[in-house]
């Protein structure tokens, strides 16, 4: 019991010792602000996904904010280290996150508070630039060959060795996803990486067999 005791005295103490002045929190803030206005600029610039949210953007961007003065918070004393725990611990998000790359980006919006909050700004300055880095060079590794759904609607069933042909011809590689047959002709639908998509439009406007067809390109879960 001493020995439990003696710990616990050591831990209240050297969090009672804490003090946090209003220059301490206006430079974590400053910090804070700082690094969340560049992962701001920087979700807009490597998203990856066709369709932008703002909303999304702009959480991310004050999450540190509050998370930093938490942190904060919880270096000053013991029982508010408790009581925000607790009450945190109840707390439940609902929101669905669609893209696995939104989750990236919350992480770094936590690790830039927390890491503002512990006053570790070397830490997170380095953290934030290393990752953009390395989002940045994954984002492009085979950005060169775009997916793309291709929908095609053909004459008769003799179309589909053409449309075959065609694309071995156009595109890197193909697969189909599905064939409808009915009275009035043959629908196709593609799953296809080209380089260059004209090209693919441009050889599927001069192929006979094709009545009418669809070029879509295709991100994660958006389609364009």
């Amino acid at each position: 019991m001493n020995l439990i005791q003696a710990v616990v005295n050591q831990i209240t103490e050297s969090m009672q010792n804490a003090e946090i002045t209003t220059s301490v929190v206006l430079a974590v803030l400053a910090v804070a602000s700082i690094l969340a206005l560049y992962e701001f600029i920087v979700y807009q610039a490597v998203l990856h996904r066709s369709l932008y949210n703002k909303a999304f953007n702009i959480s991310i961007a004050v999450l540190p904010l509050f998370i930093s003065t938490i942190i904060l918070c919880l270096q000053s004393n013991l029982v508010i280290t408790l009581g925000t725990i607790g009450a945190l611990a109840i707390i439940r998000f609902r929101t669905a996150v669609k893209d696995p790359v939104d989750l990236i980006f919350i992480l770094w919006s936590l690790h830039t508070g927390i890491t503002c909050g512990c006053q570790l700004y070397e830490m997170a300055v380095i953290t934030s630039l290393v990752a953009t880095v390395a989002m940045v060079i994954l984002g492009h590794v085979n950005k060169r060959m775009k997916t793309h759904i291709l929908v095609v609607h053909c004459k008769s069933s003799g179309g589909e060795d053409r449309l075959k042909e065609l694309l071995e011809k156009n595109t890197g590689r193909y697969r189909i996803k599905s064939r409808n047959y009915t009275e009035k002709g043959m629908d196709y639908v593609f799953e296809i990486v080209a380089r260059q998509a004209s090209d693919l439009a441009s050889a599927m406007e001069m192929e006979e067999s094709v009545e009418r067809f669809s070029l879509m390109e295709y991100d994660s879960d958006d389609v364009l």
